[in-house]
């Protein structure tokens, strides 16, 4: 489950500069360090999970700031364990050099897609999406701030709050991209530790989040929001 529109749907980015990747080294294939070999798990699930404390492990050990984000990040928060796509990680703009570094370092393979707000590796046959623009904005050194330090399948790592998962999700609603159905069970999962006003203030006068806020409205997911004079 990718931000901003998986899988890398059309929408409006930033423009993030200052971004020169060396090309990809030969071989550079594996996930576990030293390419030792490891029993892929027979869930996917469990892989993505896998997937997820791998490259969180290797980014937290290189002292690099990030935060989990997308469908993990939504399980690290109590919603489903029924994980799909991939693994996401949020990352500053700025570091994006020298995270691409560090993960061929340790063998995996980091590629630059035409999508100017991400990369992309892959480990244990899952793909790991490295993200430093979410909800059409640069990745902030506050957004890091008020990530959440929680046990993902028992490894603890920063991940995304609430409110800023949930509105990376929404902010990505466009007439390209309008899956309400997929974003529904992730809103019921985590709605009582959203802040729903800052939510509203930052996507809410966009037609298609708009739309879905009134869904979620409607719905009795969240309450509706009081007229304003």
């Amino acid at each position: 489950m990718t931000q901003n529109g998986e899988e890398t749907s059309p929408l409006r980015r930033p423009e993030v500069t200052g971004l020169h990747l060396a090309p990809d080294g030969p071989g550079r294939q594996a996930c576990t360090p030293m390419h030792e070999p490891t029993a892929l798990p027979q869930d996917r699930s469990q892989a993505i999970l896998e997937a997820t404390k791998q490259i969180g492990a290797i980014l937290k050990r290189a002292g690099h700031p990030f935060a989990l984000a997308g469908s993990v990040a939504v399980y690290a928060h109590g919603g489903s364990r029924y994980l799909q796509h991939d693994a996401d990680f949020a990352i500053l703009p700025d570091d994006a050099d020298a995270v691409a570094g560090t993960l061929r370092k340790a063998g995996l393979d980091v590629r630059v897609p035409p999508e100017d707000w991400l990369l992309k590796t892959t480990c244990h046959g899952q793909n790991v999406d490295i993200i430093f623009a979410l909800a059409h904005q640069p990745v902030t050194r506050d957004m890091l701030d008020r990530a959440h330090v929680l046990p993902v399948d028992s490894v603890l790592m920063p991940v995304l709050c609430p409110t800023d998962l949930i509105h990376s999700l929404i902010s990505a609603f466009s007439e390209h991209y309008c899956d309400f159905g997929s974003v529904l069970p992730v809103v019921r999962a985590v709605r009582e530790k959203v802040d729903w006003d800052v939510v509203r203030a930052a996507c809410g006068d966009q037609p298609m989040p708009a739309a879905f806020l009134f869904l979620l409205e409607r719905l009795n997911v969240i309450d509706a929001q009081e007229d304003q004079p």
